[in-house]
């Protein structure tokens, strides 16, 4: 009998909050969709979780070191995507019993006319990555090449797990079904249930001389170049999709790659939706009397016209220089950059500038 306390690392007075606590962390950590998750000590904390979160159980099982309550045993809750127990009925376990899941798919199938139903493929499994890029590339797009080590398509045999020149056979454990029939009992009865194949794994055939690399499998680790464009006006922290570019599943479909962009900041421009801003400090002298500046924008250098009596935090508008517009608009125009003036004011001033000053107040300036 196991030490349901041990398990869970709890000791043996420990509250029902405590035992909740334990039991989440623990589930999420050995979950069998984790990449270290284990399936046989996922199966043992659900079991003592399902004891000692019961009061009747746990006091039958502090008091004899076993339980007599009926239902009790492996199973009883599940792991929901949030860590938390489910409410629902699991007759799974080492004890060989059974998922309702199965006889109710069972059962269900050979309806529909006396067809079977079509089972989905089978899909990799999803990957997401970062991917950094410039200022600049974010504003104008770019093609990038990324690096991934990912389960792929084998490049021998094209994913048949075949040597090359070699033929398949029907797999003699399922006669090229790619699914058994397995038969159990339950307290309900005896079921009979369809599973996939162990041997083929669901694909109905089996090399008769697997392939020297994949070692029949189909698949295996490698470590390929991917493609990405990344579109033009892309937001930071904005994700890419493509399709099947994920982990491959022999006789399945690959998983999705998702790229998630992180832009890097720029010394003189920020981003304020489709337009570009900037700051741009004037002396007192241009903003009384008017310039014409060079400045720097994405595009190249510019001049930009300060008209004469420009205020502190006034917005000049050059029309075209900002972020380009989404490509379903197919007119190529762009945003606009906004460039707001700072006008800097003189700590000290000569005695002549002084009386200059001086003469403009009296003239009411």
């Amino acid at each position: 009998m196991h030490d349901y306390y041990n398990i869970l690392g709890i000791p043996r007075n420990a509250s029902k909050e405590e035992i909740k606590k334990a039991y989440r962390k623990l589930a999420h950590q050995h979950h069998p969709d984790k990449t270290k998750g284990e399936d046989k000590k996922f199966k043992e904390i659900n079991e003592a979780y399902q004891v000692l979160s019961d009061e009747k159980k746990r006091a039958e099982y502090d008091t004899y070191g076993r339980v007599f309550s009926e239902g009790a045993g492996p199973g009883g809750f599940g792991f929901s995507a949030q860590g938390e127990p489910s409410s629902g009925w699991d007759f799974g376990g080492p004890a060989g019993g059974w998922d309702l899941n199965d006889i109710f798919e069972n059962f269900f199938d050979g309806f529909a006319g006396g067809g079977r139903r079509t089972r989905a493929k089978k899909r990799g499994r999803d990957i997401s990555i970062d991917l950094s890029i410039s200022f600049e590339e974010a504003i104008f797009g770019t093609e990038r090449k990324v690096l991934l080590s990912k389960t792929s398509l084998c490049d021998k045999c094209k994913g048949t797990g075949a040597e090359p020149e070699t033929s398949l056979e029907k797999c003699p454990a399922c006669q090229g079904a790619g699914r058994i029939y397995e038969t159990k009992k339950s307290f309900f009865g005896a079921f009979t249930s369809l599973k996939e194949c162990g041997k083929c794994s669901g694909k109905g055939n089996i090399p008769l001389k697997k392939c020297s690399i994949c070692k029949g499998q189909g698949v295996f680790i490698k470590t390929e170049e991917v493609s990405v464009h990344v579109p033009a006006g892309i937001q930071d922290g904005e994700m890419i999709n493509l399709s099947g570019m994920g982990e491959a599943v022999a006789g399945g479909i690959g998983g999705d790659l998702y790229i998630k962009i992180n832009t890097t900041r720029h010394p003189l421009f920020r981003r304020e939706g489709e337009n570009l801003a900037m700051d741009l400090n004037i002396k007192l002298s241009e903003a009384l009397l008017g310039s014409e500046r060079e400045i720097k924008t994405l595009d190249g250098m510019i001049k930009l016209k300060v008209p004469s009596g420009i205020n502190s935090g006034e917005i000049l508008r050059v029309r075209g220089k900002g972020v380009p517009r989404p490509a379903s608009l197919r007119d190529g125009s762009r945003g606009d950059l906004m460039i707001k003036i700072f006008v800097n004011m003189p700590k000290k001033i000569s005695r002549h500038a002084q009386k200059l000053i001086e003469e403009l107040k009296n003239e009411g300036l």
